[in-house]
């Protein structure tokens, strides 16, 4: 198994180089969308609370009516009130807009969090394969800041500035990185 993770890691930069114009149009996207959240944080925060409240309704309206038109299984119920909850969930993040950014914004901390502990591994893992490990790393690091200003109990536009900056700083640093192994 380790030959396989060998062979893979000396297959990266072939497949990077191979697709480079990808790199660079996602890189250049996301860069536009860090902007525009940061140049407006409450349409941003807004906007993406609306399409997670739509995303639970039509998540636990699949989930309700692919319970309905199967056979009744063990945990069927239980199943079936967890559509009934995401749906529900999903009313009151689009009836009540406001009240909800405040927990997304608690949920972008979280996952700002999860994210750079994500980045810092990988780049550990990274600096034997690439001299450029450095960039992900500090892009790591930049999460963990932009999730303390987060829970350091910002205004909830602050949350969208912040995932815009985020959302730039990743977009560099995927710029940078592949730039350097070229």
């Amino acid at each position: 198994m380790a030959n396989d993770g060998k062979s893979l890691a000396g297959e990266i930069p072939r497949l990077v180089q191979l697709h480079w114009r990808r790199f660079l149009l996602q890189g250049a996207f996301m860069i536009g969308l860090g902007i525009l959240a940061v140049a407006l944080p409450v349409a941003t925060t807004l906007a993406v609370e609306l399409l997670i409240g739509w995303l639970f309704v039509i998540a636990g309206a699949w989930r309700a009516v692919s319970l309905a038109l199967s056979s009744p299984m063990p945990g069927f119920g239980w199943s079936l009130a967890m559509a009934l909850v995401s749906v529900l969930l999903g009313i009151v993040l689009l009836t009540m807009p406001l009240a909800g950014t405040l927990t997304l914004t608690m949920l972008l901390g979280a996952f700002l969090v999860l994210e750079a502990v994500g980045k810092i591994f990988f780049a550990l893992d990274l600096r034997r394969h690439s001299r450029h490990w450095i960039w992900i790393f500090a892009s790591g690091m930049l999460n963990l800041l932009l999730a303390g200003l987060i829970f350091a109990d910002w205004p909830s536009t602050a949350a969208m500035i912040a995932f815009g900056m985020a959302m730039v700083m990743i977009s560099l640093t995927t710029l940078v990185a592949k730039q350097g192994d070229s």
